[in-house]
């Protein structure tokens, strides 16, 4: 296949990743740090220690336009907080977006760790996150893969150190390491890197 041949599937891979990753998984952290009461603060000093000041069991966070439409859901099985480095570690999340034309993006993993502002978020384990439109003349469903996903919300950018996988329809991309940046657009796979392109159907006459 030729360099052209690749770049044009890059692009059609990559369209979606940052509608899917930027900001979605942030939003539902992000209302779990501010909304939830700081402890009270001890009087006299102490030594720091990484213990939990408060934690949420079997909840789900919503949220909503102007207009009242359902925006994002955030569930989990457990989150605590850590006052020390003012993280938020979630067990099983599971966040479920909806675009204004009917896009659904959905993230999951085994845990996720948030900072207080939600600029960056960490899915461990098992990291899944899908986008899909419903319709039949909609795009493809998109899907990354991995066991680690970190994402920098400010800079637009997502990493990992560990191998990851792009799906979309029956292309499929796999890399050691991945570094995308949305503010060049650009894409890099390193490592062992390899990819399959299922051929397009001819148009119809």
């Amino acid at each position: 296949m030729t360099l052209r041949g690749l770049r044009r599937a890059w692009d059609r891979i990559t369209i979606y990743l940052p509608i899917m990753l930027m900001g979605v998984l942030a939003l539902g952290t992000y209302w779990l740090a501010r909304t939830t009461p700081d402890a009270p603060q001890a009087k006299g000093e102490r030594a720091v220690r990484h213990d939990v000041d408060y934690f949420l069991r079997g909840f789900s966070i919503k949220s909503f336009t102007r207009q009242g439409r359902l925006k994002s859901e955030l569930q989990g099985t457990e989150a605590r907080h850590y006052p020390d480095t003012d993280t938020l570690e979630i067990d099983d999340p599971r966040v479920r977006s909806y675009g204004e034309q009917g896009a659904v993006t959905v993230a999951t993993a085994r845990h996720a760790i948030s900072n207080a502002d939600g600029s960056q978020v960490q899915l461990i384990g098992d990291a899944v996150v899908t986008r899909e439109v419903p319709g039949p003349k909609s795009p493809p469903k998109l899907e990354l893969s991995g066991q680690f996903l970190h994402i920098y919300n400010n800079d637009e950018r997502v990493k990992s150190d560990q191998r990851v996988t792009l799906k979309r329809g029956g292309d499929q991309f796999e890399g050691d390491n991945m570094d995308y940046d949305n503010l060049s657009r650009v894409l890099e796979l390193r490592g062992r890197v390899r990819g399959v392109l299922q051929p397009r159907p001819e148009p119809a006459k």
